[in-house]
């Protein structure tokens, strides 16, 4: 039996791209959703409350020092026995959110902390609420020099999530399973998978890059 074979490559082509769009779904979702949370996470850190300072970065603590995939496990699996019990895909996307925002938050913390103190002290000035002090002034000016980071973790997003497969979510890469396990042939599908991965990250990896070629020049 040949290694490889371009017919069966060629047939199986089309089904794994279909697959693609549910990892590129899931990514972009999960990702939008750990933005969220890990600057509300670095806002309830650095809030002036002790116990919700405390609570906030217990929790940080304890998500980024756990596995992803126990956290996929616990929220598919156990989840239901709260009555709560989640779509694949609806979990894959928590999981990934929850556990990446644990990460976006200390990369917020140092943006934050890297704006000049006297900002802080121009909104006060200006008698700005807390809302506008980080609307108008703080974020702004946190947000470009972590960009690079940002995007990198969204690379790094995007090639854990053949993880979802775990929880039965049909990804890229449990699609190129199912047909390996129909056909019996295991290195097309795969070899496939690996190659779409390559093709979508690589180019990413150089714009990350450059983009932060352009940031470090400016700041």
């Amino acid at each position: 039996m040949k290694i490889w074979n371009w017919n069966y490559a060629f047939d199986i082509l089309p089904e794994i791209i279909s697959a693609l769009w549910v990892t590129i779904t899931a990514t972009v979702v999960g990702f939008g959703l750990a933005l969220i949370l890990g600057l509300l996470w670095t806002i309830l850190i650095r809030s002036d409350s002790k116990i919700v300072s405390s609570i906030a970065g217990g929790i940080v603590t304890f998500v980024r020092n756990t596995p992803i995939l126990v956290q996929l496990f616990f929220i598919f699996y156990v989840f239901p026995e709260f009555g709560i019990s989640l779509e694949p895909f609806v979990a894959g996307v928590l999981g990934l959110g929850l556990h990446y925002s644990t990460y976006l938050s200390e990369v917020f913390r140092s943006g934050i902390e890297s704006v000049d103190p006297g900002q802080w002290e121009v909104a006060t000035a200006l008698n700005f609420t807390k809302r506008k002090t980080w609307t108008r002034i703080i974020l702004p000016q946190a947000f470009p020099p972590v960009l690079p980071v940002i995007g990198n973790y969204f690379i790094t997003m995007f090639k854990e999530t053949p993880l979802l497969s775990a929880i039965t979510l049909v990804e890229i890469l449990q699609t190129a399973k199912n047909i390996g396990a129909g056909t019996f042939r295991y290195t097309e599908p795969f070899t496939i998978v690996g190659v779409l991965f390559l093709v979508l990250s690589y180019p990413a990896s150089l714009l990350l890059r450059n983009l932060e070629n352009k940031i470090s020049e400016k700041y």
